[in-house]
């Protein structure tokens, strides 16, 4: 199943990047795996449909093809959309691309992040994921909840520390007591 993923296009993050201005790629972030339940089980509604179309009534034979055949389609879709729908953390901002047939870009540069809240449920915790809601000083936004983050302690201390390397916090103690001596 990961080597059909991984044919999947990509967004083309690279041509997002300030690179001109020295903007670097910290951590690119994918969907857990989990998100795709619903595509496989959507294969495996397509399998069951093609097995009724050959030991079902000849004369609804068509009719679970095409089923089958519509849900096939609609799975790759979800799996794609899935695929496509990445977080981007760089030094200057962290942006979020989405879309399968058009692209959808949210930006908020590292400056406007006031606050991240870390949720991970249940089923989240057992199976490493979970999702981040940001604050920031604009109340609407495109990029206020991102869902299903694989080790989001780890991606929250990433953002963390660019934030921290940007400057827009204070000096931690350490920096402090390093200045007085």
């Amino acid at each position: 199943m990961r080597a059909l993923l991984d044919r999947l296009p990509d967004q083309e993050i690279d041509s997002h990047l300030l690179a001109e201005e020295g903007e670097a790629v910290i951590d690119l972030v994918r969907h857990h795996g989990i998100v795709f339940w619903k595509p496989v089980a959507e294969v495996v509604g397509t399998v069951v449909l093609w097995i009724l179309a050959i030991i079902g009534p000849i004369q609804l034979g068509w009719v679970f093809i095409v089923g089958g055949l519509a849900l096939l389609v609609h799975a790759a879709y979800l799996a794609m959309r899935e695929r496509r729908d990445v977080f981007v953390v760089t030094n200057m901002r962290v942006f979020r691309a989405t879309g399968v047939f058009s692209v959808r870009i949210a930006t908020m540069p590292i400056t406007r992040i006031l606050d991240i809240t870390v949720e991970k449920p249940l089923l989240g915790r057992m199976l490493g994921y979970g999702h981040f809601i940001f604050e920031s000083a604009a109340q609407a936004q495109g990029l206020r909840h991102i869902r299903y983050i694989g080790d989001p302690d780890a991606r929250d201390l990433t953002i963390q520390r660019v934030v921290q390397r940007s400057g827009l916090r204070g000096r931690t103690m350490e920096q402090r007591l390093l200045e007085g001596s």
